[in-house]
């Protein structure tokens, strides 16, 4: 996360991580406040995947993108400025693409992640088949109530 207050957004991304008992590490390193700790924190981890939350001018995705090879997941954070946070992330120059989600996103950055890990993982992979067995699931389940309680015409 870019800052503390980015943490609710992390926490929907932490939500999701542990539904799939992936392991992960969380941390506050600003790309502008503290590069360095940004730096240290990617070419020390042994991460698969990176997930970078940023508001504002959002430049922690691509700074994160910067250090390292492996795929990197922006997630902005919505507040005054949802515009430049969003092209923040997806307009990354040549040869230095970071993968963009919705605004406050984190649940659907994890899930990307995962399904990244899973290419690799066919455990991960089977437990993401199912979670999206569960999903279609509930929606058919909403419609089925919804027809019940509203009718028909």
């Amino acid at each position: 996360m870019g800052s503390k207050s980015d943490l609710p957004v992390a926490e929907k991304a932490i939500t999701m991580l542990k539904k799939f008992n992936v392991d992960y590490e969380i941390a506050v390193a600003s790309a502008h406040r503290t590069p360095e700790r940004v730096k240290d924190f990617v070419t020390s981890s042994d991460a698969e995947v990176f997930i970078a939350i940023a508001g504002l001018s959002a430049a922690l995705p691509g700074v994160v993108a910067a250090h390292t090879c492996k795929p990197v997941i922006g997630v902005p954070v919505s507040g005054g400025v949802n515009l430049d946070a969003l092209l923040s992330v997806v307009q990354m120059p040549p040869g230095i693409p970071v993968a963009a989600v919705g605004l406050d996103r984190g649940d659907n950055a994890a899930i990307l992640a995962i399904e990244i890990m899973g290419v690799k993982d066919p455990k991960l992979s089977d437990k993401m088949k199912d979670y999206r067995k569960e999903q279609a699931e509930k929606i058919e389940a909403d419609s089925k109530q919804v027809v019940a309680d509203v009718g028909r015409k």
